[in-house]
């Protein structure tokens, strides 16, 4: 067997594969034995009619079809083999030549582990940019405090204003006939949050209660029902219920309501207390994306098309995942916004193609910084998870499974390398002002950012196919290790 290699685009090799004439031969005989048990012909015991019987029934190809079939396996296994290849996916392969009596030659496209090639990450001159606390950012928290602890008292002798909070019905008609979600009969909102279509509130501010009115209005052009955009309704409002809200007295009072504080100023101390550790938390938190960002500019990644792929599916349950949470069906967003799930995966792919190479950047990195993550480690990430989804069976599941397990590990390795680089950089600035790590587990946040989607998939992790080469091909390569069974796509037909 003659096999040679060359480099093919997006992480990929181009396998070459001459074999000599007796090997089609004795696969000729093994398809004529296979097709021969498998294949009914009159006048012949299963598994006895000769070859051109079968061509005679099955196809004058027939039994040259199976023995390239059969013939394809063994040759392409062989030959990854041979040349020490770890296939991510199936090969797209390629007969050039299946003739009996001459040389049996087929090329094969297989797509590998990418080569990451790492520039500086530790030289980066950018210091962290942490947020300076002032008196005017307390105030402001204190005022959020007395907004969130507010009441809401009715209103009786005055007609509604800018900040009210209003109960209204209403029917909109379109030629005098009302449409689909066009009516209510209690419809609560706040006014001035223009939280239906443009205008309409201006027209409810101004009434008081058990007054009505009515008034025309457009749809906006851009509005998500199709049916409704650019169109003009009519609408007819009754205001049923008003209230105000009436914040508390800013005092030593609402201080002790608030917690364990003996005055207003106590609560104040405590405020400045909180935002200067999130400002440190969150320089921290931008300090290391800017590392991260770093890191992968100044590095070189030829992304294998099956990992960006992965990734896509990823991102898009990651959407069907905020849609459902805003009660949005993903069919209906579709319809809404003019878009096919093609469309959205092409939106999605810049991203994903970032997404891989930065997920692998950092694990190279993480090879080189000899970050470890022990089965310890794992194990309790898993524990956590199961009570975390103890409402997702998937999820956890998928987390038991070694592809799970092994997302969680390089997750930790990633989160734990860029950690170390910033305590590093710390360490080598010592007038630099601390900035500890996060009183909340980090790791656990890290592996949750992204575990639902990749359990819904069943994703592998990007970075697993730069571990070591046996795991690789038992993960990306199913049936103890073997090489998925590959499709040709036969040359003209041979003579």
């Amino acid at each position: 067997m003659i096999v040679t290699t060359t480099p093919a685009p997006h992480s990929s090799i181009l396998l070459e594969v001459e074999l000599p004439p007796d090997r089609l031969d004795r696969s000729m005989d093994e398809a004529v034995r296979r097709l021969a048990r498998k294949t009914r012909v009159a006048g012949f015991r299963p598994g006895k009619a000769p070859r051109f019987m079968l061509e005679r029934v099955l196809g004058p190809t027939a039994v040259l079809d199976e023995a390239v079939d059969i013939l394809l396996q063994d040759a392409y296994r062989d030959a990854i083999r041979e040349k020490g290849i770890v296939p991510l996916a199936q090969a797209s392969v390629d007969v050039v030549q299946a003739e009996e009596g001459k040389p049996f030659k087929f090329t094969a496209t297989v797509q590998i582990p990418p080569e990451v090639t790492l520039g500086d990450y530790t030289g980066f001159k950018f210091l962290p940019e942490i947020e300076p606390i002032d008196d005017l950012k307390v105030e402001s928290v204190v005022d959020e405090l007395r907004d969130q602890n507010a009441s809401l008292r009715p209103v009786e002798d005055r007609p509604a204003a800018t900040g009210d909070y209003a109960v209204i019905g209403f029917v909109g008609t379109r030629d005098g006939v009302p449409f689909e979600g066009g009516s209510s009969e209690r419809m609560p909102l706040i006014l001035g949050e223009e939280r239906l279509i443009p205008g309409f509130e201006a027209h409810v501010a101004g009434l008081s209660i058990g007054d009505s009115t009515e008034f025309d209005l457009e749809f906006p052009a851009d509005y998500g029902e199709p049916t409704l955009a650019g169109q003009t309704a009519h609408f007819a409002v009754d205001l049923k219920e008003l209230r105000e809200k009436v914040l508390p007295e800013l005092d030593d009072e609402f201080a002790r309501s608030m917690g364990d504080f003996a005055d207003l100023a106590a609560l104040k101390v405590e405020v400045r207390h909180r935002l200067e550790r999130n400002a440190l938390d969150k320089a921290r938190h931008g300090f290391a994306d800017r590392i991260i960002e770093y890191a992968v500019g100044n590095a070189m990644v030829d992304l294998p098309d099956i990992l960006v792929d992965q990734e896509v599916e990823v991102m898009h349950d990651e959407f069907r995942s905020t849609l459902a949470r805003q009660g949005i069906a993903e069919p209906a967003y579709l319809k809404a916004m003019n878009q096919t799930e093609a469309d959205l995966h092409t939106e999605f792919r810049p991203r994903s193609e970032t997404r891989v190479k930065t997920l692998l950047v950092l694990s190279k990195i993480a090879e080189v910084e000899g970050t470890d993550v022990t089965d310890a480690d794992v194990e309790d990430e898993i524990a956590t998870a199961r009570i975390r989804y103890a409402d997702d069976p998937r999820t956890i599941a998928y987390f038991d499974s070694e592809r799970g397990r092994n997302f969680i590990r390089s997750t930790l390795r990633r989160t734990r390398t860029v950690e170390s680089l910033i305590d590093r950089w710390l360490a080598d600035h010592p007038d630099h002002p601390a900035l500890p790590h996060a009183e909340q587990d980090d790791e656990s946040d890290a592996v949750d950012a992204t575990a639902a989607a990749a359990a819904a998939i069943g994703a592998t992790d990007p970075s697993i196919v730069l571990e070591a080469g046996e795991d690789v091909e038992a993960e990306a390569v199913p049936a103890s290790a073997e090489p998925e069974p590959i499709s040709s796509s036969p040359a003209a037909d041979p003579a």
